[in-house]
């Protein structure tokens, strides 16, 4: 499929978060093109609020890799004007990437944009297609998704449109820990058990930091934790972990039934969140 997309799109684009997904399909990537480099760049939007850990493994994974990394921060995008930030807002900012994301894709001509999201993390991306269209500007419309029989896939665009591919589509959150363990692929350290000031806040477990806004009823404590999805450090929220390994990841995702998003703030607005955030050019 990746290379699909370098086959049939003038100016495709890998999305690249630091986070495990977007490390397994850089991965797949560099394995699709080896022994040559892969033929297209890397980008990232940055809220601005990412985990520290999360920016220093971004630029050495990519600097190993190596490959172009492309950078548009939604700080630029609040200071122009181009949307206009909700201080203590439970979504963060996330809500405002959509906005830098698709000023992103017009300033490049992007025509393809690859991204790891996979259907088993919530149900508005159960309903996505591997390659999903998106209209001149930049929204998904579930009813105007192509059929996609076997592994053909249609790439067919109208001019302005772009396509978001989603390779790792059908994987589940343990075939991506099986593939990390059997590749040896090094990762943040925020996915591993370790001490760290927290705030609960209601059943939420976040990362004390200088950019998250204080709110009544916030205790501050010291846990164990790790954090089964990294973004937003002001919605991305941690869970109670000694899982220290590759191993026991895999253990204890075999024992927990909630759902990965499960603590993300930002998908806790309404049932529809997600699909909401799409229709608006959301990732």
């Amino acid at each position: 499929m990746i290379r699909e997309v370098a086959a049939e799109f003038e100016r495709p684009v890998l999305m690249f978060s630091g986070g495990k997904d977007s490390i397994v399909l850089a991965h797949l990537a560099r394995k699709a093109f080896a022994p040559g480099r892969i033929p297209f760049p890397l980008l990232h939007i940055d809220t601005g609020h990412n985990f520290p850990e999360t920016l220093t493994y971004r630029d050495r994974f990519v600097r190993e890799l190596p490959a172009q990394l492309i950078v548009r921060s939604v700080e630029d995008s609040i200071r122009s004007g181009r949307v206009e930030e909700k201080p203590g807002s439970p979504s963060g900012r996330n809500p405002l990437q959509s906005v830098t994301l698709l000023d992103a894709i017009g300033e490049f001509q992007f025509d393809a944009a690859l991204g790891g999201a996979r259907r088993d993390e919530e149900k508005a991306r159960a309903k996505e297609r591997c390659f999903s269209l998106r209209d001149r500007f930049g929204a998904w419309e579930p009813r105007n998704q192509r059929p996609e029989l076997w592994s053909l896939y249609n790439s067919r665009r109208d001019p302005g449109e772009h396509f978001r591919v989603f390779p790792l589509s059908n994987w589940t959150e343990t075939d991506i820990w099986v593939y990390l363990r059997r590749e040896a692929l090094a990762l943040p350290s925020l996915y591993f058990s370790h001490l760290r000031a927290c705030v609960r806040r209601g059943p939420l477990v976040l990362a004390h930091s200088e950019y998250l806004t204080p709110q009544p009823g916030d205790r501050l404590e010291t846990l164990n934790v790790r954090f089964r999805t990294i973004g937003d450090m002001t919605c991305t929220g941690a869970v109670l972990s000694e899982a220290n390994s590759l191993e026991e990841i895999i253990l204890e995702l075999g024992e927990t039934r909630a759902s990965e998003r499960g603590a993300r703030a930002d998908d806790q607005r309404s049932e529809s969140s997600m699909e909401d955030r799409k229709r608006e050019g959301y990732f």
